[in-house]
């Protein structure tokens, strides 16, 4: 039996006023493992047997019949990019099987595409500090748009630390996407692109004392607080204890700080400004990205 296991990092994405398009691959796991399956047909989850599907159609290769299993160390519905690390996990190892006929680029795009957004797949595939570009095309088969990302990658210092905040509250992402305007102003607008270049420009040139005060957004924190209500008080209480700045991590709930120094009296300041049940976790940047971490061939006895 031919098997392949793939290690996908958790990321945090947005970082306050980049919405959509930063990230950052972060050293919480989870593990994919996928094998060929002689026994027939397997039933799978919705997001695996999605992802499959599209691997399948994208490529042209024949669909086989696989099991699947998660080792999930990364929160569930709390905007570190779970489904993200599923869907990685499964197209990099159906891949994997099938001989490789997309790049790390394609299979990064398919994942996106699948995601809705690109900013955890970016971090989740090629690790570090990503910003994603994106450009539509018009797709000759049915005329729909369809988004091609590019990303650009950075590599992180093992000196910044990311302090996460997980509470006990689910955030499901189509309901944090629902609550935001259609509209914001155009001053709101600007504030947000200088913010969001001042921090590609610190994680570019690892100058990351300019991080500070470039974490505000208008674009999707305001509106969120509504399901988050303790998101101000424990961004302010990371940022006096300290911390460069604190944003919503995705689309929530968790929130993370970014510091280069005293993580754990930071951990501990936002724990006890959200005033309920949460769990923190000091961690740091992943440059890697997803791993294929062993592959088993088939054997004699597997025929």
């Amino acid at each position: 039996m031919q098997q392949v296991t793939v290690r996908v990092p958790a990321s945090t994405s947005n970082l306050g006023p980049g919405y959509d398009c930063l990230g950052v691959a972060l050293r919480v796991y989870n593990r994919v493992t996928v094998a060929c399956d002689k026994g027939g047909p397997s039933s799978h989850p919705r997001i695996v047997s999605d992802a499959a599907e599209q691997f399948f159609t994208q490529t042209g290769r024949r669909a086989f019949s696989f099991s699947s299993s998660i080792v999930e160390r990364v929160p569930r519905c709390r905007g570190l990019g779970s489904s993200a690390t599923v869907r990685l996990g499964i197209l990099l190892a159906l891949n994997h099987l099938s001989g490789k006929p997309l790049d790390r680029l394609a299979v990064f795009r398919l994942c996106a595409e699948l995601e809705g957004h690109p900013d955890n797949a970016a971090p989740a595939m090629f690790g570090g500090f990503t910003v994603v570009q994106s450009s539509a095309r018009i797709s000759s088969k049915r005329g729909s748009p369809k988004v091609r990302p590019s990303v650009q990658r950075f590599l992180v210092a093992p000196r910044l630390y990311f302090v996460l905040l997980v509470p006990h509250l689910e955030i499901e992402t189509t309901r944090a996407r629902r609550i935001l305007p259609a509209k914001i102003s155009r001053v709101a607008a600007v504030q947000n692109c200088a913010n969001a270049c001042g921090i590609t420009a610190a994680f570019a040139s690892r100058d990351y004392d300019k991080l500070r005060g470039s974490f505000s957004d208008n674009l999707h924190q305001p509106f969120r607080a509504k399901l988050i209500h303790f998101l101000p008080r424990v961004i302010q209480a990371a940022e006096r204890g300290g911390a460069l700045g604190a944003f919503l991590s995705g689309s929530g709930s968790a929130i993370a700080a970014i510091t280069l120094k005293t993580p754990e009296k930071i951990a501990t300041l936002m724990a006890r400004a959200a005033a309920m049940p949460a769990h923190t976790i000091i961690t740091h940047a992943d440059n890697a990205g997803a791993q294929v971490l062993s592959v088993r061939r088939p054997s004699v006895t597997d025929h």
